[in-house]
């Protein structure tokens, strides 16, 4: 199976969510899901039949397998992706979509709304089905492979950049984001440059700083909680950081929002 038919008229009923973790007691897994989809979010690379047909599975691609197939797995050893069980209602407009795709540039979205959704499953499943549906929306509209200007960038960038997003507040080093994207630290240090033109140290520092100057701008969070919240605690270094890559003081930023902000 290369390509199913997806529903979108209505938000998704999500069984069941989160991070699966395999290729631990066997390097193979074959099942199905009887009336369950599969939508899976990869962040490590496998060998994935559906239904007799094989597919790729690298860091950065998508998955989403309809009821009742059956679906064998070969890992290269411990493999974690992010997962939803859903039953799609089939009304409303559909779109044919593949079965495993490329998430592209959607991948930090993709993971950030998956995310959202798991965390919201136990105390607000409505949540939880409003994350899934948008992810769902997104995924649909992935372009074709033959429609992306160029080769892209190597799929363990986009998996690096992703765990970054989702991290900023905790601490980042190069060798977790390597092992989180499937590839060395040197490997990823010579990809991410390549595809970026920066460091991963350097991206990390100036997302970190993009979103405090938001956060300082545009919340009343006080200074030591915007510090906290992009994983620059210290609020020496946090001063610091500001002046080096902001050219102001935390107070100088908080004094140049707008108006109308809250």
């Amino acid at each position: 199976m290369r390509e199913t038919e997806l529903y979108l008229g209505e938000p998704p009923h999500v069984a069941n969510a989160g991070v699966g973790v395999h290729g631990v007691a066997s390097r193979t897994d074959v099942f199905r899901l009887p009336e369950l989809w599969q939508l899976h979010l990869y962040q490590y690379e496998a060998e994935l039949t559906v239904d007799g047909t094989v597919h790729v599975v690298r860091p950065g691609r998508v998955s989403l397998v309809p009821p009742g197939s059956t679906v064998r797995f070969r890992y290269q050893g411990r493999s974690e992706h992010l997962y939803a069980h859903l039953r799609i209602p089939a009304v409303g407009p559909s779109r044919t979509v593949p079965v495993v795709q490329d998430s592209g540039p959607e991948l930090p979205n993709l993971t950030g709304l998956l995310l959202a959704a798991i965390a919201a499953l136990p105390r607000t499943p409505e949540r939880t089905r409003a994350e899934i549906w948008t992810a769902l929306w997104r995924i649909a509209h992935l372009p074709p492979d033959t429609e992306r200007p160029g080769p892209g960038p190597h799929p363990a960038v986009g998996a690096a950049i992703a765990y970054i997003e989702s991290r900023l507040a905790a601490p980042l080093t190069v060798p977790a984001v390597a092992r989180a994207a499937g590839v060395s630290h040197n490997h990823l240090t010579r990809l991410f440059k390549a595809a970026t033109g920066d460091t991963v140290v350097g991206y990390v520092r100036r997302r970190r700083l993009d979103r405090a100057r938001h956060l300082l701008r545009a919340t009343t969070l006080s200074i030591p909680a915007v510090a906290a919240s992009v994983g620059i605690p210290d609020l020496q270094a946090f001063n610091k950081a500001c002046r080096r890559e902001l050219g102001a003081s935390p107070r100088a930023l908080r004094g140049e929002a707008t108006p109308n902000t809250p």
